[in-house]
């Protein structure tokens, strides 16, 4: 009986020298297990305040998109930190963000499950009852020049349109931002009741060579237990002075370039000047194209149409439209298109470096609705070859 004791003794102690204090994100089970270990050896308020800044840190400390990407960069970032290390990291993370929450506070933000259990549970702070969200937008910040800011409030309401009172939710609330369909940023932040006091988006965060006609939409997603509610507002205005312009380097005047070879006469200690001279120089003509610039425009529908992406990209050199991945986006840029039927194209103004093109066509993205357009495209010689440069849509 002695003996089957201290076997007994041993495998516990076996068995509880095996529990981990520190997180193992080799993979998204070891992550799971190592958590739930840690969590294990805390008090029932600690664990919710342990579970809470493993939120913080998913939601707002990583960059990533998915929950499966997320959780991935969330191992990486707390890989072989323990509970004191993770929840320091979650009060940095909050306090950057302007989140009202720490580590020291009482319980707030309900019950959380970063591995994705998103069922009701008997009480739920984040279960919240609501028939849709509504979007409050007020200009602020202007100090003489026009505002520099403008503030986003979003509100859960009933049916009748007038918000609904709970407290005690932790609900991730996200803003994206747009311009002629390309996104500019994205935001989060967590509604713990619907005093919410919302989003500060300030203009000098958008660079301005991606705001068209000086208007942005933005997208507002709260996410409950049982439902994401999500509203748009489209054509906000921005104050054009205000955005972020990126500076022009410095170049110091008064340097010479100096060949390192040459030698200086003492005497005359002013180096020789290599090279000709800038005023007898003069200035390459640059290549003219050949083409009619409505002809690119043209390609350009037509590979939008066909879905050949790539090749509509390459006939376009317009900052606006960012990167190829954004240009070709399937939710907000040309990848959401499924066809495009040209109606008219026609030239409107041309010299050698620069042209206008109109075009009127009809859009049916890949949900079946057809959208008809009236657009002007600017185009710029590069090269011989004219490309887009800007594109803008009529009333």
């Amino acid at each position: 009986m002695k003996k089957f004791s201290l076997l007994l003794m041993f495998s516990l102690l076996l068995f509880t020298s095996c529990k981990k204090d520190s997180v193992d994100a080799t993979t998204t089970q070891t992550l799971q297990s190592s958590i739930n270990d840690m969590a294990s050896s805390l008090t029932t308020i600690k664990q919710i305040k342990f579970n809470e800044a493993l939120y913080i840190l998913k939601t707002f400390g990583v960059e990533a998109e998915g929950d499966v990407n997320e959780l991935k960069a969330l191992g990486q970032l707390i890989n072989g930190k323990k509970v004191p290390e993770i929840l320091s990291l979650a009060d940095q993370v909050a306090q950057q963000n302007g989140i009202e929450w720490a580590s020291t506070a009482p319980p707030s933000l309900g019950e959380m499950n970063i591995f994705g259990d998103d069922k009701a549970k008997e009480s739920d702070p984040n279960d919240v009852r609501a028939s849709s969200l509504s979007i409050l937008t007020q200009l602020s910040g202007d100090t003489g020049n026009g505002p520099t800011a403008i503030q986003i409030v979003p509100r859960l309401v009933d049916n009748s349109g007038n918000p609904i009172a709970f407290t005690g939710a932790g609900l991730e609330t996200t803003l994206e931002v747009f311009s002629n369909g390309m996104k500019l940023s994205t935001a989060k932040n967590l509604m713990q009741d619907n005093n919410f006091k919302g989003f500060n988006l300030k203009f000098s965060s958008l660079l301005a060579s991606k705001i068209v006609d000086n208007k942005i939409d933005i997208t507002v997603s709260v996410k409950t237990t049982g439902k994401t509610f999500k509203m748009s507002k489209i054509g906000l205005d921005v104050n054009p002075s205000a955005l972020k312009v990126p500076e022009v380097p410095k170049t110091d005047s008064t340097m010479i370039n100096q060949d390192p070879n040459a030698v200086i006469d003492p005497s005359n200690p002013t180096p020789p000047t290599t090279g000709t001279d800038p005023a007898t120089t003069t200035p390459a003509t640059p290549k003219q194209p050949t083409a009619d610039p409505k002809n690119t425009v043209n390609k350009f529908l037509n590979n939008v149409s066909s879905q050949n992406l790539k090749a509509a990209f390459d006939s376009s050199s317009n900052p606006s439209w960012g990167t190829y991945e954004s240009f070709s986006n399937p939710t907000s840029g040309f990848g959401a298109i499924k066809n495009v039927s040209v109606k008219n194209v026609t030239t409107n103004a041309s010299n050698a470096n620069s042209s206008s093109v109109n075009a009127t066509y009809d859009v049916t993205d890949k949900n079946g609705r057809t959208t008809s357009l009236k657009a002007t495209f600017g185009l710029k010689n590069v090269n011989g070859e004219w490309k887009i440069s800007s594109y803008k849509i009529n009333p």
